[in-house]
């Protein structure tokens, strides 16, 4: 079952009312942050290919190497299947993101069909993946196929925005988070962006970058 799809600013505000009504604290976090942002994108191949691009470098870097992959036409699947590992080398790719770019090219993952498909059934097709984690797949279910009812229990930033709005001693650990995260279900993904918005209105006020 694939259940709510977030299409628009309407459904998170209608995620954020019906959190807001259940817990307190959210009332807080929209007062903070205003509006929380839909932040959707295309979903298909090249949202997981920017993904890996994106491990462990800076945003400007990602974004500077994606550039070259493209430029180099490497940007389709096809392309980057058959390209040789030295000239994706020479656009700023480490071998093992070439590894793993080319895996996921030649995997020949039907990306349409993930559509209709479960979020655990999306999550055992991409997760056997070479570089793909689950909170990859997580961030993918959410901001690529806009599904409402996922959350990332592994991400520092919404344990840390978890931590700051609800007043704990502690960043929650993966089972207290899981709990924790489960009374926001069905909008657990509208329950993220509210985390993430508040974390990082809190560094803002720290004057430090989230």
């Amino acid at each position: 079952m694939v259940g709510r799809i977030i299409t628009s600013e309407d459904d998170i505000a209608e995620g954020a009312a019906w959190l807001a009504a259940r817990e307190p604290a959210f009332v807080r976090a929209m007062e903070a942050t205003g509006p929380w942002p839909l932040r959707r994108r295309a979903d298909g191949f090249e949202a997981l290919r920017d993904a890996i691009i994106g491990q462990q470098v800076s945003v400007a870097a990602a974004t500077a190497i994606r550039g070259r992959v493209l430029g180099a036409g490497f940007g389709a699947a096809a392309a980057l299947a058959e390209a040789g590992e030295e000239e994706l080398r020479a656009c700023g790719l480490s071998r093992q993101k070439v590894k793993y770019l080319q895996a996921l090219a030649r995997s020949g993952v039907d990306f349409d069909g993930l559509r209709g498909l479960s979020d655990e059934a999306v999550i055992a097709q991409l997760l056997p993946l070479p570089g793909i984690g689950r909170w990859t797949v997580e961030m993918y279910l959410i901001f690529a196929l806009g599904r409402a009812d996922v959350f990332a229990v592994d991400d520092l930033a919404l344990a840390e925005g978890a931590r700051l709005l609800l007043g704990l001693e502690a960043r929650p650990k993966r089972r207290e988070f899981n709990a924790l995260s489960a009374e926001w279900s069905p909008w657990r993904a509208v329950a993220a962006r509210g985390l993430w918005a508040y974390y990082a209105y809190c560094k803002q006020r720290e004057g430090v970058a989230p």
